[in-house]
């Protein structure tokens, strides 16, 4: 495993966001959802495919707060562009999503 520096983990920007919209993502082989998350007014509003329905139904999720990687470049998935990277954690198709235990305001950084 590679080690990294602590200036090497500052620049990964992790932060709370709350999803506000959420479509099946048929186009895809594996399952997935397309979802449209907050991150406050100082980020906005950033979109994300997740793979997240082995243990998620879209109701369940709509005003969930999650953590996601904001600052890898926009990535292509079929017709769909996403903008973060939602963090969980993956044991073979479950990918069970990571969140605060308590709500906080969108956009905090995560350390």
């Amino acid at each position: 495993m590679n080690k990294l520096s602590w200036n090497d983990f500052e620049k990964i920007d992790m932060r709370v966001g709350t999803i506000i919209h959420i479509e099946d993502f048929p186009e895809l082989r594996n399952p997935a959802y397309k979802l449209t998350i907050n991150f406050g007014k100082k980020i906005g509003v950033k979109k994300s495919s997740a793979q997240i329905t082995a243990l998620y139904k879209k109701e369940d999720l709509i005003n969930k707060q999650v953590i996601a990687v904001i600052n890898f470049p926009k990535k292509q998935i079929a017709n769909f562009m996403s903008e973060c990277l939602v963090l969980g954690a993956v044991q073979g198709k479950e990918v069970s999503i990571i969140q605060p235990n308590l709500e906080v305001a969108n956009g905090l950084r995560i350390f």
